[in-house]
């Protein structure tokens, strides 16, 4: 019998194929991989990169050795939540200082807090007097079983933008409502048959079931939390389900007076310049964004608080955030913590952030500044940081967990198969639904709760 050859194991191709990932893997671990010196820094939002650039370049020229230099990269969204997960989990490269998003941040604290892949900052915190510094519910999202992992960037409370030119116009005091009740009460004779076509033209909230984070702000507002303490669920709740049962009734049924005006496509924002939707949830950065791609809308809107769930409650809710954590792999806490404060404590910082985004700082100290107190002509005059400013100590807090966007998702499918049920039994009257809200909230718990406990990666860690 003659020798095997190598033509006899793998075909030609799969002998070249195989030849070239040799070649390839010797030159990746011999080929040298240059390093910039200093502390690296990635983050995901354009907006603020412009701000810490002009921030960072003041620091390196400060700095004398090249190792206390920041070196900024842009990361797409997707792509930095999937490098963190690969840091965290198999040791993948990874910067000094990250900026996350809360979501994103949420997925690091599925480990015990010891293998969380950023540094516990709740001592320093506490040490250097932060926490009494920076507005209180900010640090919320941050932390997970009592421990604080992040610096807050933000604040982003809520309020409703009106169409001032509009509502003014038909004689309509908005200082007359204290309630979402007093709100389809007060503004429901603007829903208008506008070309004698049977169906109303004119809406006076943008809102549907299906957008997620409206949903979420919405149920924040009445004081709905998802996870309790210790992330365990808390879906099946007479407060989820008295909100859910009201959103039906806002959304539905000869009493609807909501419209679904999409922000960010041009379909939604031609409803908001033509008045088809009066009013939307507004937090301060879709402030910013409104004046830089809505200037149609310049002096014809206002901003106020947010309608309440029940007289004396919160006028307010929250919308997004970011913060700042510093991960284990880098090399010189101290320095890194000081680049963060530099940046997160900066008055410079806080008004190019502010004049660009309309983005509050939640550092208390900074809130007295005056370009936060200037007459702004797109809101009609209105001292908009000032009216943003007013709210933050009231916005509601946020249990962190690594399940939150699912839960949120499911609570949008609960939502639909509420407003699903009435539309079959064209019962649309809130109290009568609050039977069938338990039933489908309790399903949700149940099954989301198998879910979670078959999760062993992203389980209730200590």
């Amino acid at each position: 019998m003659s020798s095997p050859r190598p033509l006899d194991f793998l075909t030609t191709g799969a002998w070249i194929v195989l030849a070239l990932a040799v070649l390839s893997s010797a030159a990746y671990l011999a080929w040298p991989v240059p390093s910039r010196p200093g502390r690296q820094f990635w983050l995901f939002s354009p907006p603020n990169e412009q701000h810490y650039r002009a921030a960072l370049g003041r620091w390196n020229a400060a700095q004398p050795n090249p190792a206390d230099h920041a070196n900024l990269t842009l990361i797409h969204f997707q792509a930095l939540e999937r490098r963190l997960v690969a840091a965290f989990t198999v040791d993948a490269p990874v910067a000094d200082l990250v900026e996350t998003e809360s979501l994103m941040m949420a997925r690091a604290f599925g480990a015990p807090l010891a293998d969380i892949g950023f540094v516990d900052l709740t001592d320093r915190l506490r040490a250097e007097g932060l926490f009494d510094r920076i507005n209180a519910p900010s640090f919320s999202v941050w932390t997970t079983r009592g421990r604080t992992f992040a610096l807050p960037h933000d604040v982003h409370p809520c309020l409703l933008a009106y169409r001032a030119d509009l509502v003014e116009a038909a004689g309509i005091d908005v200082s007359t409502i204290e309630t979402w009740d007093d709100f389809r009460r007060v503004l429901g004779p603007l829903i208008r048959d506008l070309d004698g076509d049977g169906r109303p033209d004119r809406y006076l909230l943008n809102f549907w079931e299906t957008n997620r984070d409206l949903v979420t702000v919405l149920l924040r507002q009445a004081g709905a939390q998802f996870f309790d303490a210790d992330q365990r669920l808390e879906l099946d709740t007479a407060r989820n389900a008295h909100v859910l049962a009201s959103l039906v009734s806002w959304i539905a049924g000869p009493g609807r007076f909501c419209v679904d005006a999409p922000e960010f496509t041009a379909g939604g924002d031609a409803m908001r310049l033509d008045g088809t939707v009066l009013c939307s949830i507004l937090p301060d950065w879709q402030a910013g964004t409104w004046k830089n791609y809505l200037p149609g809308l310049g002096g014809k809107v206002k901003l106020m608080r947010l309608p309440a769930w029940e007289p004396g409650g919160r006028r307010t809710s929250v919308w997004g955030g970011t913060s700042l954590g510093i991960t284990k792999a880098a090399p010189d806490f101290e320095r890194s913590w000081a680049l963060a404060k530099y940046l997160y404590l900066s008055p410079q910082v806080a008004e190019s952030l502010f004049r660009a985004t309309s983005i509050i700082s939640p550092v208390k100290e900074l809130w007295t500044l005056p370009f936060y107190h200037e007459p702004d002509p797109y809101f009609s005059g209105q001292k908009v940081g000032a009216l943003y400013i007013a709210e933050a100590p009231h916005v509601p807090e946020r249990r962190s967990s690594p399940h939150a966007a699912f839960v949120m998702d499911r609570m949008v499918t609960v939502l639909s198969a509420l407003k699903a049920r009435a539309v079959a039994q064209g019962q649309f009257d809130a109290p009568a639904l609050l039977p069938e809200a338990r039933r489908l909230l309790a399903l949700a718990q149940r099954d989301l709760s198998v879910r979670i406990d078959r999760n062993v990666l992203a389980g209730s860690a200590p």
